[in-house]
């Protein structure tokens, strides 16, 4: 139970874990709020690696953040762990609206709960799904960040989000099992692509419990508080967008493996803007 307690203290869970909707949706919800999407270790030219050993010393004991692949596969983990029925999909992101189907490279997964199905993603940025939402198409999906809905085109289904401008589609996907060679491939393809958006931007998101969340774009940071309209602000340098990571989004630096130095930091982003 070693990885469950030390899970359950990273997220701040500290209720009756069981294999339902309640425990589904509070561990889900916390999560995002507590673990950061984030990229710097592909800016920083680190292995992302998936094994549990690595995700947990990571995400959970370092208290770092990760991309899909760690955040849902720590997740998964815990799922498992504690009796849920969990299976394993891959979704073609189509958020930037491209001109050709692209590769699966995303993860995300379908919990069954008795005679319900719920999708669960706690890894897509600031579009992330801050809980579960029933596996229901052509219905419109509450969460406590946001209205989705999913579209059914015979097997295949595009999760869409409700932004100011109407519905947004950010992947699509079908109900193919995956294993854990095409989470292997596919995440060494988006840390390792040249021209992989994850090599270009540095990217963080984390929700927060009363429905705002915080979402960083390299120096830009964007604040969403509820009911209020997005503020954006651009911090003057390297220095500034560290604090930013630590002390507002809550990133430990300090492991002797997976901590990130100031120097190191200031020269990741001075790579990044010469590029």
């Amino acid at each position: 139970m070693a990885f469950i307690d030390d899970y359950f203290a990273r997220i701040g869970f500290d209720g009756e874990a069981r294999a339902d909707v309640a425990t589904l949706t509070q561990l889900h919800l916390l999560q995002t709020c507590h673990i950061p999407f984030e990229n710097l270790d592909v800016l920083l030219d680190r292995p992302i690696l998936l094994d549990d050993a690595h995700l947990q010393e990571k995400l959970v004991i370092a208290q770092r953040g990760g991309y899909c692949y760690e955040q849902n596969g720590v997740f998964t983990r815990a799922l498992r762990e504690l009796g849920f029925a969990v299976q394993d999909l891959g979704a073609r992101v189509v958020i930037a609206n491209p001109a050709e189907m692209p590769p699966r490279t995303h993860r995300l997964s379908l919990i069954t709960l008795d005679d319900k199905q719920w999708l669960a993603d706690v890894g897509f940025g600031g579009q992330t799904l801050s809980t579960p939402v029933e596996f229901l198409p052509d219905t419109l999906l509450h969460t406590p960040h946001g209205d989705y809905r999913l579209i059914q085109s015979d097997d295949d289904y595009c999760l869409e989000a409700r932004n100011d401008d109407g519905w947004q589609a950010l992947y699509r996907f079908d109900l193919a099992h995956q294993y854990p060679a095409d989470y292997l491939m596919a995440n060494h393809f988006v840390s390792r692509w040249p021209d992989s958006h994850f090599r270009h931007h540095l990217l963080l998101a984390l929700m927060r419990p009363d429905g705002g969340k915080i979402t960083v774009l390299n120096r830009r940071v964007t604040r969403r508080a509820p009911g209020q309209a997005a503020a954006t602000e651009e911090l003057a340098n390297a220095d500034a967008l560290y604090d930013c990571l630590v002390d507002e989004c809550g990133l430990a630096v300090s492991h002797p493996v997976h901590g990130v130095s100031r120097e190191a930091f200031r020269a990741m982003m001075a790579r990044l803007e010469q590029a």
